[in-house]
């Protein structure tokens, strides 16, 4: 049996319970030795003996399974990163991926975007949806202001729109890429289900895509380079990588930046053009 300073679990229990309002749960306030909730009431919420729960928080309960640590964490209104931390205590493993559909970025994240005057940037969700963009992505990549926003998805873009596949200096190398770290984020996100309709859709009115949604491949977004053909600027060359945005598991930003500095001045002439009349 392990020491109480060594109950990691037990104790973390502990702090969480005592900071929560029992009236705020309909339970008395009352005289209480202790602040927050006691032991039997956490236990009457979350289904589970009092004598279970008891001897979890003395270290002496063995390892709780998944749906034991899911009725706790409801029971003591963890948050996703806290319950995530209470996952990592009783099993050694996060829990189950639960996909969220992303509801946009945060100001904060948006000016981040907009402060890379001449790296393409964006976020994306795990289902490839494009949901925010700054302008050097509007010019170099895709203007997705101008796409409804059911069609800002990059897997439809790829396969449903001439313009981007032209774009392409290896299309099928592209498209290969992409399908396969598609698959891997939608599963990595728990969003399997939720991309089933969109996959159905691509199978239906591209036979390449279904060629290669059918090869099982999975991949990595990660870091590359990316060879471009722009309309107005000819060949140019972008390094990516691939970031995950912290707390919010169903995004990820992807940034390119200009592979060289003529590709950096050949971005900013379009991000920055000169006034009328000057050289």
């Amino acid at each position: 049996m392990p020491a109480e300073t060594d109950n990691l679990l037990g104790n973390y229990l502990k702090d969480r319970r005592t900071r929560l309002d029992p009236a705020a749960f309909g339970f008395a306030a009352g005289r209480r030795r202790t602040p927050g909730l006691r032991r039997e009431e956490v236990a009457q919420r979350s289904n589970i003996s009092p004598t279970w729960y008891t001897w979890l928080e003395q270290g002496r309960g063995g390892a709780p399974s998944a749906d034991v640590l899911n009725r706790i964490a409801a029971a003591l209104m963890l948050t996703d990163v806290e319950r995530e931390h209470l996952f990592l205590l009783g099993l050694g493993r996060p829990p189950e991926v639960r996909y969220k559909a992303s509801e946009g970025v945060t100001p904060r994240l948006q000016r981040v975007l907009d402060a890379l005057e001449v790296s393409p940037a964006m976020v994306k969700t795990a289902t490839w949806d494009i949901v925010a963009w700054n302008r050097a992505a509007t010019l170099v990549l895709t203007d997705y202001g101008a796409l409804p926003p059911g069609q800002r998805n990059i897997l439809r873009m790829m396969f449903g729109n001439p313009h981007v596949r032209a774009a392409q200096h290896d299309w099928n190398s592209v498209a290969r890429f992409v399908v396969g770290a598609f698959r891997a984020d939608a599963a990595r996100a728990g969003a399997v289900s939720e991309v089933g309709q969109l996959v159905d859709e691509l199978c239906r009115l591209s036979p390449e895509f279904e060629a290669l949604w059918r090869e099982n491949d999975v991949g990595v977004h990660g870091e590359g380079v990316k060879q471009l053909r722009h309309p107005v600027l000819g060949p140019i060359s972008l390094e990516y990588s691939a970031f995950a945005v912290d707390g919010r598991p169903d995004l990820s930003m992807v940034v390119y930046n200009p592979a060289t500095s003529a590709d950096a001045d050949l971005i900013r002439s379009l991000v920055t053009p000169q006034p009328a009349g000057e050289a």
